[in-house]
């Protein structure tokens, strides 16, 4: 039996909004910038990833957005090393990262530890380590980032769900649907079962992030 997060806490939104800085960069955003941004039109979640950055860039961006966060999440893409140090404990793993349970004993039961699954074999392996939410995708095709496998549409969001919903401890666990998700499709992926979208690219259209996240938070109920 898994050792579940000790302390279960709300979900604070519908909308999750990745600031990659790779994309951010293309669009004429820094990270703070652009995470602030977001924070200011209301946006309680927010991750921050970036892959190529130098680790003493990224802690700075971490060590602002401490500071301007308020309540909001901020969670660190992989880096356990860097939320740790900042102070945002938080932090979103990929299947090939350091395993949930180390990252767990690292942060401590007050971190949000979030994993990527991509199959149900992989949500039914979420479900057995100390997580507080699971993200599946890619939902639809994505440019974004390549993750080598297939677009698996809400049919898996759904899934996932039933899976989640029918595991003795984990029932009622947080479930985010990532890849492609924009806002047409927003509303139907909540439908299918998710508690949370997560948006990259979309988010930068028409070229008012902040604005784009109001948008986003008023289709979903939350504006």
């Amino acid at each position: 039996m898994p050792a579940a997060p000790s302390r279960r806490r709300p979900w604070p939104s519908r909308l999750y909004a990745i600031v990659d800085a790779g994309a951010a960069a293309a669009a004429g955003w820094t990270v703070p910038d652009l995470a602030d941004a977001y924070l200011q039109a209301g946006v309680r979640v927010i991750q921050v990833r970036a892959k190529d950055a130098p680790a003493r860039e990224v802690l700075a961006w971490l060590d602002r957005l401490a500071a301007s966060a308020g309540d909001a999440w901020v969670i660190t893409n992989d880096r356990v090393d860097l939320a740790l140090v900042a102070g945002t404990r938080h932090v979103h793993l990929g299947q090939d990262d350091l395993p949930v349970a180390d990252a767990r004993a690292l942060l401590g039961p007050d971190a949000v530890i979030g994993l990527s699954t991509h199959t149900p074999a992989q949500v039914e392996a979420a479900l057995q380590t100390p997580i507080d939410y699971v993200a599946v995708g890619p939902v639809y095709g994505t440019a974004t980032k390549a993750t080598g496998y297939d677009p698996v549409g809400t049919a898996l969001v759904a899934d996932a769900r039933a899976r989640i919903e029918r595991h003795p401890d984990r029932a009622g666990l947080p479930l985010v649907a990532i890849g492609g998700i924009t806002l047409d499709h927003a509303p139907r992926v909540i439908e299918a079962g998710a508690s949370a979208v997560v948006v990259i690219s979309d988010l930068l259209q028409g070229g008012d992030p902040g604005a784009r996240a109001r948008d986003y938070l008023h289709a979903l109920g939350e504006a």
